[in-house]
Order: C-alpha cells, then sequence, then structure tokens
C-alpha cells in the first residue's frame, strides 16, 4: 500500500505520503494559481510514487452533517477516481486545519497558509488518521 493524503483546496492542495510502515509524511504542497497545472503535478506525483490509494479529506460541518464545501470534494474525488483510476478513501477532516496551523506562530500564519505548508500538515494528519484505521496494530516489543 503506497497512499497520498490530499487536503483539497480551490487555491492549495496540501499533500502527505504514507506506506504499511504506517507513518504519514508531509509533502510540498501544490500551490500553483493554474489549477491545470496543479492536477498535472498531482498526476505525475501519483505516477513516480507508484501510489495504490488516495485517502482524501472530507470536510464534514461541526454537526456532522454535509454542506457546500463537501460537495466541491465530492467532484474533486469523482474526477480523482476518474483520472487516476484509484481508489479514492474519504476521511473526516475536521479541525485538520486547525490542528496543522496551531503548530505555527501567529505572526507567520499568513505567510505559512500561502506557502501550502498548513494544507500539507493537515493532508499528513488526515492521512495518519486514515493509516491508523487500516493497518494491523504493532505488537508490543517484547
Amino acid at each position: 500500500m503506497r497512499c497520498l493524503g490530499i487536503d483539497y483546496g480551490t487555491k492549495r492542495v496540501g499533500l502527505a505520503h504514507g506506506d504499511e510502515i504506517g507513518v504519514a509524511t508531509p509533502l510540498p504542497a501544490l500551490i500553483d494559481a493554474d489549477e491545470s497545472v496543479r492536477w498535472q503535478k498531482l498526476g505525475e506525483l501519483i505516477k513516480v510514487r507508484r501510489i495504490t490509494d488516495l485517502v482524501l479529506g472530507y470536510p464534514y460541518n461541526m454537526d456532522g452533517s454535509v454542506g457546500f464545501k463537501a460537495k466541491e470534494v465530492d467532484a474533486f474525488a469523482a474526477r480523482l477516481k476518474a483520472a487516476s483510476g484509484l481508489p479514492v478513501h474519504l476521511v473526516d477532516e475536521t479541525l485538520t486545519s486547525n490542528e496543522a496551523e496551531s503548530s505555527i506562530a501567529k505572526k507567520d500564519r499568513r505567510h505559512v497558509r500561502a506557502s501550502g505548508l498548513v494544507d500539507s500538515r493537515a493532508a499528513c494528519l488526515i492521512l495518519q488518521d486514515y493509516l491508523d484505521q487500516h493497518l494491523p496494530p504493532v505488537p508490543p516489543a517484547e
């Protein structure tokens, strides 16, 4: 299993990588202004890393309902599946961006957000959640 974690956004797409070892690692976010360039780079990354599963953050509302942003993610997921032919797993991303941003000093947040670092940290949290749920537990050391 070679997973690509994705935190979708209309301006930035956060990315993370993980495999059967069970550790998600952030990758540089796709921050190109041109959406077609982001799609091209995403396709190249999927091929180069020989990704087998795509793990996409799904933005439920705080009350668990599905809102407008979730519909955007549904469309992105459908396009992603059609373009890659890979399974797309949706994972609740509630508050992952807030958690990712909380580790950054307030004075640096605006600059860091524009770089895509927060988005990739959020993708890492999303992917780690998926890996923790889908990989067998590691037996305790003796």
